[in-house]
């Protein structure tokens, strides 16, 4: 039977197809497929075939066939990228300013700034005006090759904020291409409502909120650090969703080593988020679950000036699953560039390019429960796929900052450039 899309000419197909089981570990992160002079044949929104040029049945091309010449480039699937903070009113432009004079994260959060700032800014925003947001922001996603998303709550710390954070992005998934996996992250930091009393705020959400979003939100997160959560609040709340339905990510060890990552992963989360200060003894336990994946933030240190990157290439060794992400949020990370953050880890944290590339694509699916779907090119696998401006896969972490996509297909739609 013909197909609806061809992909010929591919100088490199990069499969994400591996060997291993569960999200890629140890050396299965860079081994897996690569087809050099290749085709790709979707139908309709699923991928049906691949192979190398010199296979390519007629059988596939009838006159409804788009055919698409990637004339010798290389073609993968799609970016996912597995930890945003989409949803948001206003920037912080202006804290920019008070970081380049020395002041820290934790400084500027304790001054009502920070996490809190953009807080003010999302309650008084209207339901209208944060979904033209996110959908400009889902634009420029798209233009970077993400084809989907993972989109956090956290900038309401209230009930009503945070129910309208996690339907808008819900609606900003309906309304374009790109698809948006939401998350709560209710358990952002302590409102100022709430002062001193991190505990009681908890069982709010709790009590009041996680039973209004089941069908809505599949993950429930927490930012377990000084200044917002501590690990045993992380512990009781986490539980308690877990209780409820839902599955577990944590905001762990970005700035200290509390333990959070280990305590989140033996109670089953599919993934612990940041790890910047992850002890090896941690990275083990962690490691021993098997299926938690370590989202790593290379552009966090980067952007707020820190010296501590993630231990990416000691992760990986100890068999940890690790994927990449960029972090996006107004306040740590105002970048959409996953190529970037690529670069990042390949030079501040001991990624290789397959590695790397494997961290943004089948590993962040995991990441967010989307391996079965999305994340490589696979026979029955929903159709998204990049057409890059590049002729080798190493080449990507080279061109520091540039976006090497020519063309986005989603579910086995091009995309308008």
């Amino acid at each position: 039977m013909p197909c609806t899309l061809l992909i010929q000419n591919c100088g490199q197909l990069l499969t994400m197809r591996s060997a291993g089981s569960g999200p890629l570990r140890g050396s299965f992160l860079q081994d897996w497929e690569l087809v050099e002079d290749a085709y790709l044949a979707c139908t309709d929104d699923k991928i049906e075939a691949y192979g190398p040029m010199a296979s390519l049945s007629v059988s596939l091309i009838g006159p409804e066939t788009q055919v698409l010449d990637a004339g010798g480039g290389v073609v993968m699937p799609g970016l996912v990228e597995c930890h945003t903070h989409l949803v948001f009113a206003g920037n912080r432009a202006h804290e920019f300013q008070r970081k380049l004079r020395g002041e820290s994260y934790l400084d500027i959060l304790a001054s009502g700034g920070g996490i809190l700032s953009t807080v003010r800014a999302t309650r008084a925003a209207s339901e209208e005006e944060l979904l033209a947001g996110a959908l400009h922001q889902l634009e420029g996603f798209r233009r970077y090759g993400v084809t989907t998303l993972e989109a956090k709550s956290g900038y309401g710390l209230d009930r009503d904020t945070e129910l309208r954070l996690v339907r808008v992005a819900r609606e900003a998934g309906r309304q374009q291409a790109v698809r948006v996996v939401p998350t709560f992250l209710g358990a952002h930091v302590v409102p100022p409502e709430y002062k001193g009393r991190p505990a009681d705020y908890l069982d709010l959400l709790v009590d009041e909120v996680l039973p209004e979003l089941r069908g809505e939100a599949e993950f429930v997160d927490i930012f377990c650090e000084e200044g917002a959560f501590s690990v045993a609040d992380s512990r009781h709340y986490l539980q308690r969703a877990k209780e409820l339905g839902f599955q577990l990510k944590i905001h762990a060890e970005q700035l200290h080593d509390l333990g959070g990552s280990a305590m989140a992963a033996e109670l089953g989360a599919v993934s612990v988020d940041h790890c910047d200060y992850l002890s090896a003894a941690d990275a083990a336990r962690v490691a021993a679950q098997a299926r938690t994946v370590a989202v790593l933030l290379p552009l966090v240190p980067l952007f707020l000036r820190q010296q501590q990157y993630a231990p990416g290439r000691q992760l990986i060794e100890q068999g940890v699953p690790v994927a990449l992400s960029t972090d996006f949020n107004p306040g740590s990370c105002p970048s959409k560039n996953l190529w970037l953050a690529q670069s990042v880890a390949c030079l501040n944290m001991g990624f290789t390019p397959r590695e790397a590339l494997a961290a943004v694509t089948i590993n962040a699916a995991w990441a967010i429960n989307r391996q079965h779907d999305c994340g490589s090119l696979e026979p029955g696998k929903r159709a998204d796929v990049l057409v890059l401006n590049v002729r080798s896969y190493e080449e990507l972490p080279y061109w520091l900052g540039e976006n090497p996509v020519r063309q986005v297909i989603i579910g086995g739609q091009v995309q308008p450039e």
